[in-house]
This record gives structure tokens, sequence and C-alpha cells, in this order.
């Protein structure tokens, strides 16, 4: 049977619609987050094999001033961008509950999902420019939700204008010269120059590969909703302890030198707090940059102390707006897709300044095959099996 059109997948009925809260009322009850607790974590090695261990666990380094961000950029191995997956957050979460690390059983999780899509979802009401879709399905009681992207968007994302591509290049080589294979105390000669690039610049971490990731999976509540979400850690600072304490969120941002640079840096906080806050990750280090790549300051802000910074100001954002909304829509997300098939798929939209669309997806879609392996919906066949059977 042929593949329908990407038109023709959504079902010709009415969707559902919430519109975004108005930025000017601030909730009358904070709505409770809990402090995330660490899962388990996990490694991508160089060929994006994943292993669970910690061999992609960086330490952080201090990095030196003036350093040039755009060395080894010809060097740059990219992972081309593809459908973003929660495969790899189902194994770590499978693997967990296999070892009993995990003590939360999946009967009383709300949400799966990677810490990109919740921080999307979270931060959307203060989002004035770009729209973006996520596919969801519930499989008792359970949401899973993925960002959906078309073959257009996967385009553009792996072919970027070389101003954009360098600038992306700019956030890897910050974090190769913050950080470390080896934990603070090894000797010093092995964490300045690389065996296999011997002119390395002092401080430089190695060449930039974004195949190799560690990624760590916390479990969390928001409102009543419990809440399992996976996500890439930068570094830790000092130790790993196996739990989020010492972990630190690495940015670049170009230098402030006027107050309209600070307005756009503070509206950037949004989406760095979230990003944190979601993994329980309590330290973020921000690079400051020149236009050309580099290092002029370096500002370390804890990731608690944020909203606090940027609050009474012009275009301040507010983290109890985005929490009450967060819980607003995966509760109004849960009651929609309720009353479908368990192997259903919706399509939520994210419209700037207005609200989201939400919308089942006709049924061709629900059981494919993608890369040589059965999917039914979002999930791999293994796990569907494993869920609907009562075997997890």
């Amino acid at each position: 049977m042929p593949k329908p059109s990407e038109a023709s997948n959504l079902q010709q009925t009415e969707p559902k619609r919430l519109s975004y809260p108005k930025m000017s009322l601030r909730p009358t009850k904070a709505t409770p987050f809990q402090l995330p607790t660490q899962i388990i974590s996990f490694s991508y090695t160089p060929e994006h094999v994943l292993e669970f261990t910690n061999s992609a666990l960086r330490y952080f380094s201090e990095p030196p001033l003036g350093a040039q961000l755009g060395y080894g950029y010809e060097r740059w191995i990219r992972r081309p961008e593809e459908r973003g997956r929660i495969d790899s957050l189902l194994k770590a979460f499978d693997r967990a509950k296999g070892e009993g690390k995990s003590p939360v059983n999946l009967d009383d999780v709300g949400v799966v999902s990677w810490r990109g899509v919740m921080t999307r979802i979270l931060t959307a009401p203060y989002e004035d420019r770009d729209g973006w879709d996520m596919n969801v399905m519930l499989v008792n009681g359970t949401m899973y939700l993925e960002e959906h992207l078309t073959e257009a968007k996967i385009a553009e994302k792996n072919n970027l204008e070389p101003r954009h591509r360098k600038m992306m290049y700019y956030g890897y080589a910050f974090e190769s010269f913050s950080t470390s294979e080896n934990p603070p105390g090894h000797d010093s000669a092995q964490l300045t120059v690389p065996r296999s690039h011997p002119t390395a610049p002092p401080g430089w971490g190695g060449d930039v590969d974004t195949n190799v990731q560690w990624c760590s999976v916390v479990r969390t509540k928001l409102g009543d909703i419990r809440l399992v979400i996976g996500g890439e850690v930068d570094c830790v600072r000092g130790k790993y302890t196996g739990s989020p304490d010492t972990f630190v969120e690495l940015k670049t941002s170009l230098t402030i030198r006027n107050a309209n640079d600070e307005a756009k840096f503070e509206k950037k906080l949004l989406k760095f707090y979230f990003q944190s806050f979601l993994l329980g990750v309590p330290e973020i280090v921000v690079g400051f940059r020149t236009p050309s790549g580099q290092l002029t300051t370096m500002q370390s802000f804890k990731t608690i102390e944020i909203p606090r910074m940027v609050r009474g100001k012009p275009g301040a954002w507010d983290p109890s707006v985005c929490l009450d909304w967060g819980f607003r829509f995966l509760t109004f997300l849960r009651d929609t897709v309720r009353a479908s098939d368990a192997d259903s798929i919706w399509r939520v939209s994210f419209v700037p300044k207005k609200g989201v669309h939400v919308m089942k997806l006709d049924s061709a879609e629900v059981a494919v095959v993608e890369n040589g392996e059965e999917r039914v919906g979002l999930l791999p066949r293994w796990y569907w099996d494993k869920i609907w059977t009562g075997t997890e």
C-alpha cells in the first residue's frame, strides 16, 4: 500500500485547542515540581552506539580566556540531524527496571520524553517566532512524546548556512575547551595536549564529535504527573556522584555590549534555565565570545537563582507561568487522547502567541518499518510487545 501524503495523514476532524496563558497574569497557586532524581546514565560511542557505561562522561576544566572557538572546525564530526526518536530513552528505562535501579513503575509514569521536548513545551508561551509540532501516544496511561520533523525540516537542519554552522560549532568548541576526559587531580600533561593532536592549543579537550554523548535519565514530577526525562549532560564538576548534584551545563553567548544585548541574553536564559532545571543541573557556565569566536569572559550561574536575576526587567519571563502552563497542557493532552486506541498517534502543533492544536493522525501511520526495525506508532516493536503484554 503506498504511503499516504503528510496532509492525508491528518483526519478531517476539528482539532482540540488550548490557548496560551496571558503573560501578565501570574498563577494564583504555584505548580509543584519535584527535584529530579537520576535513574540511570548511558553513553554514545564515536559510532553512536548506546552503551550503559560512563565512557563519554567529561569533567569540567577551566577554559583559557582568549581561546579561539573556531579551532578544529575543519575536523568537526557532526552527526546528521534525524527524527528525535525516544528509543534510547526507552532502552535506558527498561535497563534500569531490569536491574532494579528504578523505583518508578511504568504504571506510575505519566510522561516519557527527551529533555528538549519538555523544554519547548514549558517555554512555548514566551515563544514569539517559531512554531513546531510534536507527536504523542498514550499507552497504558503513559504518554510518549517526541518532536515531529518533516523531511524538509530535517534537510534544513542538515544544510545550515555557513555562518550559522560556524556559530553552532563555537558552542561545541567551548565544551571541548571546558572539559577533560580525566577528573581533577590527574597529571596536567594529560589534560593539556590530547595525544591525537600534539599541536592543539592549551586547554583543548579533543576534537568535536557530536556522535559522542553522555546522557542522564531522571524521574521527577510536575503537579501530580510523574515524568521520566532523558537528556545530554555536558560535564560534571569535581567528581561524578551518581546524581545530578555536580552536573554542569555549558553555553556560549555573544559578549554583552549594550542594553539590547543584555535583553537578548536574558531572554536566552529562559531556555538555559529550563534545560538545566528539568534534569536537576545546578550550574550553568556561559562563555561570552566575540562575533569571530574569541572567548572573552566566562560566568557561572546557579540555576536556581536565574529567575530572580530577570525578575522585574522589561520582557522578563516567569517560571511559575511556564510550570502552570506545562501542567495544564499535559492534563489537557491526556484528557484529549485518552479515549483513543492504544496505538493511535496524535499531532500537537504549537502556534506562536496563540496556543496548541491537537489532532489524531490516520491509522496508516501506526505500523511502520524504519531502518529495518518494525514500529508501532512512535514505539519500537520490542518495547510495544513488552508493555502491551504486561511483561515490562
